[in-house]
């Protein structure tokens, strides 16, 4: 039972950290009226998160080795309370696009210094149950964040919204002070790199690394495309579905909570590159149901990108802390910070793609991000003599099955 409640907390506060960077979808048609704007400028601003996602993660990556751990988390969380709630004023669309690129660092560097704390303090035969309950968190979070934001405006409005998840956000801080032990910054051994800067160079100077920041940053560029874009879809004929209806459609996230965990265990057993081709095949095969006029096909269509995205983000995530030589945390910051930038400019192309050429232009887009990500995936090896020990790399796979996970 104590595994179990480990694992509840460590998921429940991957939730309350992220929940507010997908939910503000589901409303996305609600906020296109309020505003009066197009689907492109609407999405782009309430995309713009990832914009502080990015800066949070690059943050963390020059400075986190400095930073306490819980400390950190806790006024991340608090402060992002406060962006959250100013949205409820309905600012002008310049302000509430700054907010949200507030909200982003926020929860970016909550994001990062949790994966920090958790890579540092489990054990080597918990680090994989540990991954596993924050990615799922994580994925919850897109599932029910979504609902409740569709809910919420629906029965109390665009600005009692907002207020909820700020008192989310706040609960979030609450957790972590009850929960999180106070550490110090990282040790003098993880200083013995050299600078920030040259561990960063270090990175982009290996080709497997340079392969899966750009892998990051197709993944969240196909995602963002498809679930931005297609509320519009929805809302419009021949669906016609209202704010609540919206928000069960993101029932098609619930598979994903049961497969993503399983990806240390596929890539143990089938490698990096196969389990990633899969991933991006499953995506791919969902885009022709997402043009279908008949709604259930739709939604499969949906569940398909969902299920190949996800999976193809933790398998990408636990790819680079293998391939990284030296100061894994900057890697996964500078994954992550690529891994954001993709959904922004997911959403700014794919947008006016939407705006002008209409859905199946889009979805076409999104095919041809997959297949890159595809074609990248070739370039992810690890050679043998760079190869980490498997007991401290950051992961998400089963503990002792890393054998075949580089090929």
């Amino acid at each position: 039972m104590p595994g179990v409640l480990r694992a509840l907390t460590i998921g429940l506060t991957a939730f309350l950290t992220v929940v507010d960077l997908f939910a503000t979808q589901a409303i996305l048609p609600a906020l296109t009226t309020a505003y009066g704007v197009t689907p492109a400028a609407m999405g782009l601003a309430v995309n713009a998160s990832t914009i502080g996602m990015a800066a949070g993660g690059f943050a963390v990556a020059l400075f986190g080795r400095r930073l306490d751990r819980r400390r950190g988390i806790l006024v991340s969380l608090a402060i992002l309370s406060i962006p959250t709630a100013l949205l409820a004023t309905m600012p002008s669309l310049p302000a509430f696009t700054a907010l949200r690129i507030i909200q982003g660092v926020c929860m970016s560097t909550a994001f990062a210094l949790t994966l920090a704390y958790l890579g540092e303090h489990a054990s080597a035969s918990d680090t994989a149950s540990a991954f596993a309950a924050y990615v799922t968190g994580n994925v919850a979070s897109n599932l029910f964040g979504r609902l409740l934001a569709a809910g919420v405006v629906d029965h109390l409005g665009l600005a009692t919204n907002f207020h909820v998840f700020a008192l989310l956000n706040l609960a979030g801080a609450v957790l972590v002070w009850f929960t999180v032990e106070r550490t110090p910054a990282m040790g003098e051994a993880d200083m013995s790199h050299g600078s920030p800067l040259t561990s960063w160079l270090r990175h982009l100077a290996n080709p497997a690394l340079r392969a899966a920041f750009a892998t990051g940053f197709i993944i969240l560029f196909a995602f963002i495309g498809t679930f931005t874009y297609v509320n519009f879809v929805l809302v419009g004929p021949p669906f016609s579905v209202g704010m609540m209806m919206l928000g069960a459609v993101y029932f098609v996230f619930l598979p994903s909570i049961f497969t993503t965990p399983l990806a240390g265990r596929v890539v143990a057993w089938a490698g990096t590159r196969p389990t990633l081709w899969a991933s991006f095949a499953l995506a791919t095969a969902g885009l022709p149901l997402l043009l279908s006029a008949h709604f259930g096909l739709l939604l499969s269509g949906l569940a398909l990108v969902a299920v190949g995205t996800f999976f193809a983000q933790a398998v990408a995530t636990g790819f680079v802390s293998r391939a990284a030589t030296t100061d894994r945390g900057s890697a996964s910051g500078i994954y992550l910070a690529s891994y954001f930038l993709g959904g922004l400019v997911g959403s700014a192309v794919l947008g006016q793609v939407f705006d002008r050429l209409g859905w199946t232009a889009c979805v076409i887009g999104i095919g041809a991000a997959l297949a890159l990500g595809a074609l990248l995936t070739t370039r992810l090896l690890i050679a043998e003599s760079h190869r980490p020990d498997a007991a401290t790399a950051f992961q998400m796979q089963a503990p002792g099955r890393q054998s075949r996970a580089t090929h």
